[in-house]
């Protein structure tokens, strides 16, 4: 990531770029995703000759209306670097125009895969150098709100449900869906190698799967070795909290009822219709609190029964409000700035 280049550009088309790219690197595609389709099949099925040639002229327009429009503010000292797939064609065909003009473009050699050969290793093969701190509790002790509080301390932290863009419960979907597992595992290892090994890192305790993206394995195995913080709060200021905290998911009566029905097989069918009785008659604290006492606590039970972490020390609040939550936030910085 320290590559000192002003701007990485990928020039690979929208649909390459949406999947996964190197972390803030802009798309500017030399082909569209229709244009590589049909650039493909000629090389395919009639001549690579004309596929290069039929190439070369869409990639010389679309550098051209990037130069027009994207590029138009680079003054003489800019400095990109462009990658494709495999460092091949595409970006050196960019990089010799923006060569021509002046400025000071290179290329990644191997082109993405290259990266992704990195982010590979950091996530599939190497163990992870960092000490991780987890931030425990049962749903609705505001862990997530905690963990954002602890970069004002200086405590490095991991936020894993950010870049899995989900809050990690069943009821955890936000707007806009979850990124690509590769998406995912990019965000986290380019995430990692800003943090200093040497010192702890707090990381919000979670299963090995965050909605539908699994927590990379080297990442999971430091989760699982790691020690805890545990917060603990009342049930009647947790259900508050996750009446706030979920207030997306509320608004939506009939997409919440739909995401309730899965748990018939687990919470029977009595309690589920109890629990959209609740909903239905708009007492979401008391669905809230309901929902804590029939399914979260009793999962959380259960998962603690089979494993038998180490905690450094269990955190008791009784409000979750702003203050309380500067409050836990504080004390579990004191704990991290002692290890």
């Amino acid at each position: 990531m320290a590559h000192g280049f002003d701007t990485v550009i990928d020039v690979r088309s929208p649909a390459e770029y949406a999947e996964d790219h190197i972390a803030g690197a802009i798309s500017l595609p030399a082909m569209s995703n229709e244009e590589r389709a049909t650039v493909g099949t000629i090389y395919k099925q009639e001549s690579p000759f004309k596929a290069r040639k039929i190439g070369a002229a869409i990639v010389a327009r679309n550098v051209a209306h990037h130069l027009e429009t994207a590029l138009s503010d680079k003054d003489g000292g800019w400095k990109p670097l462009v990658y494709c797939w495999r460092g091949g064609q595409r970006s050196g065909s960019v990089a010799i125009i923006l060569k021509q003009i002046g400025w000071r473009a290179d290329t990644i050699a191997g082109g993405y895969k290259t990266y992704r050969r990195f982010v590979y290793n950091d996530m599939y093969e190497t163990q992870v150098p960092h000490r991780f701190v987890l931030l425990d509790g049962n749903t609705g002790t505001a862990k997530t709100d905690i963990l954002n509080r602890l970069s004002a301390h200086g405590i490095q932290t991991l936020d894993l449900e950010g870049m899995a863009q989900h809050r990690g419960s069943m009821l955890g979907g936000v707007a806009g869906g979850q990124p690509d597992q590769k998406t995912f595992e990019s965000r986290l290892a380019c995430k990692l190698s800003t943090l200093d090994p040497n010192h702890p890192v707090v990381v919000e305790a979670e299963s090995s799967k965050i909605g539908r993206l699994n927590v990379p394995p080297t990442v999971w195995a430091a989760m699982c070795d790691a020690p805890r913080i545990d917060i603990e709060a009342p049930v009647e200021e947790r259900a508050r909290y996750l009446q706030g905290a979920y207030a997306d998911v509320i608004a939506d009566t009939d997409r919440l009822t739909a995401l309730l029905q899965p748990l018939r097989q687990h919470r029977s069918h009595a309690t589920v219709d109890h629990w959209e009785t609740l909903l239905r008659g708009g007492d979401f604290t008391a669905l809230a609190r309901a929902l804590i006492v029939d399914h979260y606590d009793p999962s959380y039970a259960k998962s603690r029964s089979v494993h038998a972490p180490t905690v450094l020390s269990s955190l008791h609040s009784d409000t979750l409000d702003d203050i309380g939550q500067a409050n836990l936030a504080e004390r579990v910085a004191d704990i991290v700035k002692s290890l």
